[in-house]
């Protein structure tokens, strides 16, 4: 397992990951496409980290070209794929659809035909918390239904299960998905609120506080992101020998097929959130209380039995020292006190 893709590199957890694993020795081909959903100056100043590492080799592309692709795969001698790649975000999924379309139906069927034609030997996925939709029973688990997405970012996340799930099925490529649940920290990504908050409170500019701040999230540090990951992507699925058609679970398959939730397994209210935020940054917010948007969730929480179970995965890092973290880098990187 030296050799390894990174899709979607200049991204949160991808330049993250990318980091850890050149620290490891890896030899790390990221590919990134640059798109300008937010600041591309945060994404270049990520790869800026990256390419410190003389194992580490950045190529612009987009997955979304299925010749550049399939050039790329043929080239490239991978030993494992962890496709990070994807729009991301509920609320632009309802402005911009085709973007996910393109990125994370197009880009990941190219993704699976490289892995197909390549001998691939583990490819680990980003699907995502927002697949549970509207479910209420709690915590989630990777082997409750999900047919109700309430978001077309959240329809094409599990898309990518099932058709990962087919090419394990049809070609015997060991795949494993991860639903990542609300990853924060340092080098995050813009859009999502805690980003927003920072820097709205820091410029005495108001804040929008949906759900009046009563939605609770699985916050999860990034740290403990990678750190599963990589514990992960050493764990190579094999067919569940004892998997029922009478009774067929989602988490596994017959296949070399797995799904796991990867988060905190502890959600906090948006209220307590923004709190300690305000306590790290040293100012009060002006909230701007408003109800429920079109496509968001009030409640994500992360059943990590399996991924405990299988590769021993526990998240470390309090919320106080996450944010801690993410205040102290905000602070540093956008040269503000």
């Amino acid at each position: 397992m030296k050799k390894i893709l990174i899709t979607g590199v200049a991204g949160f957890i991808g330049y993250h990951l990318a980091d850890a694993l050149a620290r490891l020795g890896k030899i790390i081909t990221g590919i990134d496409n640059l798109n300008d959903y937010y600041d591309v100056k945060l994404k270049k100043a990520r790869l800026v980290q990256l390419e410190r590492y003389d194992n580490f080799k950045f190529r612009k592309l987009d997955l979304a070209d299925r010749k550049k692709a399939a050039q790329l795969f043929d080239k490239g001698g991978f030993d494992v794929v962890v496709n990070l790649a994807a729009q991301a975000g509920v609320r632009y999924s309802l402005k911009n659809p085709y973007s996910y379309i393109e990125s994370n139906i197009v880009g990941f069927t190219n993704v699976l035909e490289g892995c197909r034609h390549n001998g691939i030997k583990h490819l680990v996925f980003a699907s995502s918390s927002s697949v549970y939709g509207l479910n209420t029973k709690v915590p989630f688990s990777v082997h409750d239904n999900i047919d109700h997405p309430i978001s077309l970012y959240a329809a094409s996340k599990k898309a990518n299960e099932l058709m990962a799930h087919a090419y394990a099925h049809l070609y015997a490529i060991p795949s494993t998905g991860l639903r990542f649940f609300t990853v924060y920290g340092p080098w995050g990504r813009p859009d999502m609120a805690y980003f927003s908050f920072t820097k709205s409170i820091l410029e005495g500019k108001p804040i929008d506080v949906y759900n009046f701040g009563n939605m609770k999230r699985d916050f999860t540090y990034i740290d403990d992101i990678v750190e599963g990951v990589i514990m992960v992507m050493e764990n190579i699925p094999r067919p569940n020998p004892d998997w029922d058609t009478a009774n067929p679970k989602a988490g596994s398959s017959y296949a070399p097929y797995k799904l796991y939730n990867i988060g905190n397994n502890n959600p906090v209210e948006l209220k307590k959130f923004i709190e300690i935020l305000e306590e790290k940054l040293g100012k009060k917010a002006v909230k701007n209380m408003l109800p429920m948007q079109p496509g968001d969730v009030p409640l994500t929480y992360a059943d990590i039995d399996d991924l405990v179970r299988d590769v021993g995965f526990r998240p470390k890092t309090s919320l106080e020292d996450g944010i801690e973290k993410f205040v102290t880098w905000y602070r540093s990187y956008y040269n503000v006190k």
